[in-house]
Formats: C-alpha cells, sequence, structure tokens
C-alpha cells in the first residue's frame, strides 16, 4: 500500500491560537527531554532499571521571517505566559504531540539576507506528551 504526506495535514496550535507561515524543510521538530529509564550494572551482572519521570519535552517551530504568527510568538516569548501547545499530525499514522502547560523559552534569533530567514522559536513543555 502507497502512502503519502502531506505538509499542510500538520497543525499547530500554541495557546489556541493556530500558528503559519512555516519555513521551508523541518518545520515542527518535538522531542522529549531525556530517555524514560536508567540503567545500571552492578560488579557482578546484576542488572537494575530506574524509571525517569521527567515529564518535560521540547517543541521547535521554524517559521518564516514573514509568518503573521512571528509577533504573537515573540509576545508570548516576553510575556512568560504559560499557554497550551500542540502538533497534530492528521497524516497516517495519526499523531498528537504537546502538552497543556508550555512556556516560549526566548525571542527567534533574527538574520537578514537577499532572502527570506526563518525565525526558530522553542516552547518548553513541562506536562509533555506524544499519543
Amino acid at each position: 500500500m502507497i502512502r503519502s504526506y502531506d505538509a499542510k495535514n500538520v497543525t499547530v496550535t500554541v495557546g489556541g491560537v493556530y500558528i503559519t507561515g512555516f519555513a521551508e524543510g523541518s518545520f515542527v521538530e518535538c522531542e522529549k527531554a531525556e530517555d524514560t529509564f536508567q540503567t545500571s550494572v552492578g560488579a557482578q551482572g546484576d542488572v537494575a532499571v530506574a524509571e525517569v519521570n521527567n515529564p518535560l519535552g521540547a517543541i521547535t517551530l521554524t517559521l518564516q521571517q514573514t509568518s503573521p504568527s512571528v509577533p504573537y510568538l515573540d509576545r508570548l516569548a516576553a510575556s512568560k505566559q504559560m499557554v497550551s501547545v500542540w502538533v497534530i499530525n492528521q497524516n497516517e499514522p495519526r499523531e498528537k504531540t504537546g502538552g497543556t502547560q508550555a512556556r516560549v523559552l526566548r525571542p527567534a534569533s533574527r538574520s537578514y539576507s537577499n532572502s527570506v530567514e526563518a525565525r526558530a522559536y522553542q516552547l518548553q513543555v513541562f506536562d509533555y506528551t506524544q499519543e
């Protein structure tokens, strides 16, 4: 069976606002902050597993500098406001990533050239989930 992917079937909301104007290439990256467990091997080969209960994750959004969402994310970074962030992939397999508590770490770095540049925003998610 042949499956197709369409970037238009991926939506991102931050604080209930749909983010638009994504840059070319990888426009959304989602990652858990650390592994879900750690292992330890004793001198005689005994193995122990420690569960890591860290709920943190990060979502990075890469926008075109002309995106109407750039001023919104800059304001969120300055305001220190807690917001929800959700990345919904309606392609197969369907995926939902994000959380109800997140903050924009900092305003995006700015660069200017003779072409449209990108602006990257990282959101720290305090209750990160992947479904």
